[in-house]
């Protein structure tokens, strides 16, 4: 009630004001110190920094001189929170260095006092990497006591200090072990003799501490905090981490473990999990040992343990039985929390295994309507998953019962079930159209009502029944949506659909109505779908009233609305203007665009010469969408995301991986004056087999005037040191590249592998298209690591190891996949560079091997569906690229015909803008 009434007076924002606090520090500097006041004012100034309040450097400095005074007074409470305020003052205060020698005298291993612990934590906010050898004695016996306070004080703090003295920490390997495996910490610690004075050493104020007693412990958590450290001192050895995890996961049944602490079974089970997903080779021992775990006698470790399998990558229906069983014995228990992390990890594993899951559902349906309406929600989208047609009708229902009590993270939830639902089973569209909206229509936030409009838009996409009735409930809703991002993607998305329904009028009023109401945001995106409409719909009256809408945005206030009216309004009247800027499905590649400009605006000479846009590759737009394929919802709020999924995560885009590369370039001092890069290989090539003990694949950087040979080169070798790797390159041809210089990598260990070299040659004639292979040998010196000191030894030798050689072809290195509309450039290219070879390639079995050869030997972009052959014995291929360095487009035609006995005779027709770019590709097929 005090509290209350403080709030209510002020009172309390005024005792806890950071200017009464400073001007309060001078209770330090009396004689004799009070230890109870200086305790509340230290209490209130640690409770001002965890609010949030920062002290500036002086003001921080001067209270830690006040805290330092302290250090006279012997009471035991006033000392812990000493080193508890100094602790919080350590990255803001100045000189913090100076209280070391103070707060060594606390952790003498012969003082029993019950603020040792506080001083081995508040030691290493102070100290720096040089000061590590002096603490090391110290620290490596408090690890080993038997007091577990002081173990885990001394385990923590090394954990935190490991970042700034690796190799001083990693030495302590032995200590962590120990502690790890319970045989420092007594049941019930190291006990002093001599008087008690006081409870916990509290009650005598400035008396002796001699007859200090630890507190019973039996949560053996020093086990959990010696353990997190062995894991970060070992984490770079795979095979170390391996044995660790096997030692001390107690076999198969899990009882012969030494780990009593529930916390440090549960973070063994997350390294294992961890060393599966990154070395399948051990999958079966993991889980074997996550199998055992599952019998545990502690709730924490047998969640952990079933949550662990179901997260596995490409675990299969037999091993979800067992964490299957022991989650459905979670949803019946006593414990909200315990049904919560069961039903949510259940909800996450029916999306992959939705048959595993099933034999839950008679438990999920008794939780539909459990108090706890989190757990609720996520046991109705579960059933969602896993239910099947005849019970959807009961859900929806239920569903709709308890939405509006739900916060909006939980809708979400419930949105995406329904968004996989549709989906899953097509016929019930219409049912679950009706809901989606329905709660468009309720109150909600920004991330609630963008989940309702994508499910929309999913079953807009691929259930053809819905569109039309999905169109009306979207131009219902924008017409008062609060959201501009959601109205200008609903018009963008009217605009692509609404011409092609049989009705298209019907939608134009929806839209015109944004030009006249909303922002100039909308506005402009209104405009835009409008005369999408008016180039798309066949009907005359329909272009003539478009038109005359767009006139009248002419007079908008805004600029942007009355440009894009203006340029409309000239494009409806010009068909080779709609084919550009309204019908034309591609787009440009934006992380090439964005990594070509980038290198564009950083070259010195690039005002006086124009960007060249036709070097940039194009997608068609299903590209662009899958490049940026759309998350679920859940993926982009900070809201309860059911457990990340099994699959592996989305490669990198061949544009991506570029830019990726010219960033990495860029940084390279020796290439600034090569200018932009203009391709880089699409993939590695390996010159190595993956199971050897060194692995090294190259790539390919072409420059104007220069080509780069990149060799990633990886040392799998953890007790040997590669030092000055270089690689010997040796044309095996005749060719015109002239070596100018190569780039080692100074040091190579198996932790920082791959390591990168690099070999730059000069182009005689950068006109002409570099093609040939080269002889590789990996060079370096091999040094052996001590394995007590982990340092590698100073003597070496002088080694080699070959390589497979080198290619550089005419698709992969020079062509870059771009997308066109193909008839009408194959047209327009007709007057250009032509060539048509014939060539029998009798080794293709099939129309589509043939295809996908081509395809990857010439690295272009198949147009129009073409790479999936619909005949067995005729087929026609169209492919586009531009090449690199100017070469401009090209369009090859392959005409392949398939006869048994023969193989695959192929009509070559090349079209191009150079005929340069012509012999390129004959050479890649023919060659």
């Amino acid at each position: 009630m005090s509290a209350k009434k403080d709030d209510e007076t002020g009172l309390g924002s005024y005792y806890n004001n950071k200017t009464t606090i400073l001007q309060e520090t001078r209770v330090f500097n009396d004689s004799p110190i009070s230890p109870r006041k200086c305790r509340a004012l230290l209490t209130r100034t640690v409770y001002l920094l965890y609010l949030g309040e920062n002290l500036t450097a002086q003001e921080a400095t001067t209270v830690f001189f006040g805290t330092t005074k302290l250090f006279q007074n012997k009471d035991a409470a006033l000392r812990q929170m000493v080193y508890l305020a100094i602790k919080e003052l350590s990255d803001t205060a100045e000189n913090m260095i100076m209280i070391t020698s103070s707060i060594m005298k606390d952790i003498q291993p012969n003082l029993e006092v019950i603020y040792r612990p506080n001083a081995i934590r508040a030691l290493c906010r102070v100290i720096d990497a040089s000061m590590m050898q002096g603490v090391e004695r110290f620290y490596k016996t408090a690890i080993v006591d038997k007091n577990p306070s002081i173990s885990s004080a001394a385990l923590v703090s090394s954990y935190h200090l490991f970042p700034v003295a690796k190799d001083v920490i990693k030495r302590w390997v032995n200590e962590a072990q120990e502690a790890v495996s319970g045989k420092s910490a007594g049941f019930f610690g190291s006990v002093s003799s001599g008087s008690n004075n006081g409870y916990l050493g509290f009650g005598g104020g400035g008396g002796s501490n001699s007859g200090y007693q630890p507190v019973p412990s039996t949560s053996f958590v020093t086990q959990y905090h010696a353990l997190g450290l062995l894991y970060v001192i070992r984490q770079q050895d795979r095979m170390a981490v391996i044995r660790m995890i096997q030692q001390l996961g107690g076999g198969k049944s899990g009882a012969g473990t030494t780990l009593k602490n529930p916390m440090a079974l549960c973070m063994l089970i997350r390294y294992a999990a961890k060393v599966m997903e990154e070395d399948p080779n051990v999958s079966k021992q993991m889980y074997d040992l996550l199998e055992g775990w599952l019998r545990h006698k502690s709730d924490m470790v047998n969640f952990e343990a079933a949550r662990a399998i179901c997260e596995m990558r490409g675990v299969t229906q037999a091993q979800l039985f067992r964490p299957v069983a022991v989650l459905q014995i979670f949803l019946s228990s006593a414990k909200p929390t315990l049904k919560f992390a069961a039903i949510r990890t259940l909800s996450g594993l029916a999306l992959a295994h939705p048959q595993a899951v099933a034999t839950c559902n008679l438990d999920m349906e008794n939780l539909i309507t459990d108090p706890n309406r989190s757990i609720a929600t996520y046991a109705i989208t579960t059933l969602l998953k896993t239910g099947n047609e005849a019970s959807v009708d009961r859900l929806m229902k239920q569903i709709s019962g308890f939405m509006s009590e739900i916060s909006d993270e939980f809708k979400v939830i419930v949105v995406d079930a329904i968004r996989s639902l549709c989906l899953k089973f097509p016929t019930k569209q219409s049912l679950m159209l009706n809901f989606l909206a329905g709660v468009l229509r309720d109150e909600g936030g920004y991330d609630f009502k963008r989940a309702v409009v994508e499910a929309i838009f999913d079953m807009i996409k691929f259930i053809a029944d819905s569109k039309e009735a999905a169109l009306a409930h979207l131009c219902e809703f924008i017409e008062d949506c609060e959201f501009t991002k959601l109205s200008v993607r609903i018009l963008y998305l009217l605009g692509i659909e609404g011409p092609k329904t049989p009705n298209p009028t019907k939608y134009i009023r929806y839209i015109y109505n944004r030009v006249i109401l909303e922002n100039s945001i909308v506005r402009a995106a209104a405009v835009a779908s409008l005369a999408k409409f008016g180039v798309n719909v066949v009907d005359q009256a329909v272009k003539k009233s478009i038109g005359v809408l767009l006139t009248r945005c002419l007079d908008d206030v805004d600029d942007e609305v009355r440009d894009r009216a203006a340029m409309y309004l000239r494009v409806m009247k010009e068909a080779a203007l709609q084919e550009t800027y309204v019908k034309d499905e591609s787009t440009f590649s934006l992380a090439t665009l964005e990594s070509q400009l980038v290198a564009y605006i950083k070259e010195p000479s690039a005002a006086a010469v124009p960007f060249d846009v036709t070097s940039i590759p194009k997608i068609s737009r299903e590209q662009a969408q899958q490049e940026s394929a759309r998350p679920s919802a859940l993926e982009t709020m900070h809201t309860l995301a059911p457990p990340k999924p099994v699959a592996a995560a989305a490669a990198p885009t061949a544009a991506e991986t570029a830019s990726a590369y010219a960033k990495q370039l860029s940084e390279v001092p020796e290439f600034a004056s090569y200018g932009p890069v203009l391709n880089s290989s699409s993939k590695p090539q390996p010159l190595t087999e993956s199971e050897t003990e060194y692995v090294v694949t190259a790539v390919k950087h072409i420059f104007r005037e220069h080509i780069v040979f990149q060799f990633n080169v990886a040392n799998t070798l953890p007790d040997t040191v590669l030092e000055q790797t270089s690689v010997i390159m040796q044309a095996t041809d005749e060719s015109d590249l002239v070596e100018d210089f190569i780039i080692p990598n100074p040091l190579l260990t198996q932790s920082s592998s791959p390591g990168i070299v690099y070999v730059s040659f000069t182009r005689s004639d950068p006109l002409q298209y570099s093609l040939g292979s080269f002889q590789c040998t990996l060079k370096f010196t091999s040094k052996e690591v001590d394995p007590s000191t982990g340092e590698p030894e100073e003597e070496g030798y002088e080694d080699e190891y070959q390589l497979e050689e080198a290619e550089l072809s005419a698709g992969t290195d020079y062509i870059v996949p771009s997308y066109v509309s193909f008839s009408s450039e194959w047209d327009r290219l007709a007057e250009g560079a032509t060539a048509v070879e014939t060539f029998a390639l009798s080794a293709m079995e099939s129309i589509k091997a043939a295809c996908d050869s081509i395809i990857e030997i010439l690295n272009m972009e198949a147009l129009g569906g073409s790479e999936n052959p619909t005949s067995s014995s005729v087929h026609t291929l169209t492919l586009s690229g531009i090449v690199a360095g100017g070469g401009g487009k090209v369009l090859v035609r392959a005409r392949m015909t398939f006869a048994s006995g023969q193989g695959v005779t192929l009509e070559l027709g090349v079209r191009a803008e150079q005929q340069s770019a012509c012999d390129l590709v004959v050479s890649a097929i023919g060659g």
